[in-house]
């Protein structure tokens, strides 16, 4: 068995079939059309509903793992010479509406992302309803000349979300879609209010870390230059070590170091 099946576990076909008929019920629908999907993740079992709602169903197994996971990246995070700044949820339910309030002001922002449908919780369940987007490929999914194009606008879309106070903090490849010839942010985590400089300086190591493999160290920063100061740079190359602990991102780091500080002492001169 796969290690991300066995830590998701397995929700009994009697409580999936509970939540299927709620929303049903909620919808006005006599029967649907339900298609699981082997999306690769620890936290839900995600499914789509009539090619029409994308839904997460999430456990009290799946609560637990993402506390550990939470865990585990805040002992990361001293690495980077901060205290840990990701928040941790007691329940299903507050997954799914933390899930549910991140993806509403991403679009309340002007940034793209599903729109959230609802969130609420079935049999200790938490269920996240949002649009379901057809027709997308993720970031990893593209060429890398397609990739080159679209880099400036992932960078400003993570500073939109910057300068509005918010942050992502779980910014990889899988998360970053294309649909419909745009860019759309998916998969925000929580993480605690008043630490808006190291989670900006963390996101953007993230980006640097997405585009690194597919453009080099040196075209990255250059595209990153572009949107964000020396000093977020900077702060960025603190969290590179830290982000490169984690299995969903293979970079050069080294590399990456180098290149920021190139261009951050290019900028003060």
């Amino acid at each position: 068995m796969d290690i991300r099946q066995l830590a998701r576990g397995t929700v009994e076909w009697s409580r999936i079939e509970r939540v299927v008929r709620t929303l049903a019920e909620r919808y006005g629908r006599e029967t649907v059309r339900v298609e699981f999907l082997e999306a690769d993740n620890w936290l839900s079992t995600p499914c789509v509903i009539d090619d029409e709602w994308f839904v997460k169903i999430v456990s009290r197994q799946n609560a637990l793992v993402h506390a550990l996971l939470t865990t585990g990246r805040n002992v990361g995070a001293f690495s980077s010479g901060t205290e840990g700044f990701f928040d941790r949820f007691e329940t299903p339910l507050q997954m799914v509406e933390h899930e549910y309030e991140a993806t509403e002001r991403m679009r309340e922002i002007g940034l793209n992302a599903p729109r959230p449908i609802e969130a609420f919780e079935v049999n200790g369940l938490g269920v996240l309803v949002l649009e379901y987007l057809p027709e997308f490929e993720t970031l990893d999914d593209l060429p890398t000349a397609a990739v080159r194009v679209r880099a400036p606008e992932l960078l400003e879309m993570l500073a939109t979300l910057h300068d509005h106070g918010l942050a992502h903090g779980d910014l990889r490849a899988e998360n970053i879609l294309l649909c419909d010839d745009e860019l759309y942010f998916i998969d925000a985590t929580r993480l605690q209010e008043g630490r808006a400089r190291e989670t900006k300086a963390y996101d953007l190591a993230c980006a640097l870390a997405v585009l690194e493999p597919r453009l080099g160290a040196r075209e990255t920063v250059q595209i990153a230059a572009a949107t964000y100061e020396p000093d977020d740079l900077l702060a960025a190359r603190e969290f590179l070590d830290f982000v490169r602990l984690r299995p969903d991102h293979e970079f050069d780091s080294t590399q990456l170091r180098s290149e920021v500080e190139k261009v951050a002492d290019l900028g003060r001169t």
